[in-house]
């Protein structure tokens, strides 16, 4: 109790004396005011523990003086004792205006103490709630403002890593630099794939059969991608492009594209022997370029894409188109940064549509594993 300030309203000297004498023996802070704007003013201010103040007083009295602590929202579950020698009609009055106990002059100091010491406790109590329940709000915005940023996170590495492999999403989220997906231009190795004789299978068949399929062959290609981490750009139905050397540089882009679009094909032939048992003649083939493209992020809010612009995108998509089933076609930049790895035929000089001169191509017949690391 030796910290709790109790606040004494009394206008009579020999009164307040007494009363301060009182408490101050036993161990608390007594502050003091003799009119009842005095009292008010003081209380707002310090916020005493307890208020013993006298019914009559100078200037506004004690029943007036209490209605205003206790239309004040800082004031107004303050416990205040009311000191009284009048009749039952000013009680009522100063219980009307939310007087919490009363002690009656001349006054017992034993009664007095106990009143005091009870209704300090009480307000001891209230205080220790307001604190805690001030804290647990405190608590509770920390934690909405922690919730609200990891689901923002969330979102924001869901959507990195719609395009981008995990390695390279993670390095984002980690550095919280986003400017590695501003636009820029480097030179990249592109692949380009999709299904040999799809277009009739979606059109002969039922669209929940074309949707499994699709299902059973992006979940096989995805991993691949991952394991080789390239930058999936797009799925287009049966279409997959994918680069590499780019949102990151890597020392080996042609081979880790050679190595991928051989272990997709061999991932697709397991897959194409289940289809055939369920009735549907697919192949595989792919297209692999070298060259310069400009990348970023494109799209609107809400929507957004890595993508990379550029001739070699279409490179890609052309020799893909050319393959045979089974197939994966390679340009000569390709073949020559992958030569350490790639077991490949020459495929000749083809005319591709949208290209004015002939393209030089080599057909992949294997990697040779030896010399080739995951």
């Amino acid at each position: 109790m030796t910290e709790a300030r109790i606040l004494v309203v009394e206008d009579n000297d020999r009164n307040l004396k007494l009363v301060r004498d009182v408490l101050v023996f036993a161990g608390f802070e007594v502050l003091e005011a003799q009119t009842g704007e005095q009292g008010v003013a003081i209380a707002e201010t310090t916020l005493p523990d307890l208020v013993l103040m006298d019914l009559q007083l100078p200037g506004i009295d004690g029943a007036e003086a209490l209605r205003r602590l206790r239309d004040n929202p800082a004031t107004a579950v303050l416990p205040v004792v009311m000191i009284t020698a009048s009749g039952q009609q000013e009680k009522l009055r100063a219980t009307e205006a939310g007087a919490d106990d009363f002690v009656t002059k001349p006054f017992d100091r034993a009664e007095l103490l106990a009143r005091v010491k009870s209704l300090v406790r009480i307000s001891r109590y209230h205080r220790t709630i307001q604190r805690q329940a001030s804290e647990l709000a405190a608590w509770n915005e920390q934690l909405e403002t922690k919730v609200r940023e990891q689901v923002d996170e969330i979102a924001r590495i869901g959507r990195l890593r719609r395009f981008l492999s995990p390695q390279v999403a993670q390095l984002v989220t980690e550095s919280g630099d986003d400017s590695v997906l501003n636009s820029h231009r480097r030179e990249i190795v592109v692949a380009f794939c999709d299904l040999r004789g799809f277009t009739q299978f979606a059109e002969t068949s039922e669209p929940e059969e074309v949707m499994a399929v699709l299902s059973d062959y992006h979940a096989a290609l995805g991993d691949l991608v991952f394991r080789f981490e390239g930058t999936l750009e797009r799925f287009t139905g049966d279409g997959l492009m994918v680069f590499f050397n780019d949102p990151l540089p890597c020392d080996d882009p042609a081979q880790r594209a050679v190595r991928m679009a051989d272990a997709m094909r061999s991932r697709v032939r397991e897959l194409a022997g289940q289809w055939i048992g369920q009735g549907h003649d697919l192949a595989f083939a792919v297209g692999v370029a070298q060259g310069f493209a400009t990348l970023g992020q494109i799209g609107f809010e809400g929507r957004f894409d890595y993508a990379a612009i550029g001739n070699v995108t279409n490179l890609a998509a052309r020799l893909c188109a050319e393959a045979a089933p089974w197939q994966v076609l390679l340009t000569q930049r390709v073949q020559a940064g992958a030569e350490d790895v790639a077991v490949s035929d020459p495929a000749g000089d083809l005319d591709l549509r949208g290209f004015s001169r002939p393209v030089r191509a080599f057909a992949l017949r294997g990697v040779d594993a030896a010399r080739a690391t995951t």
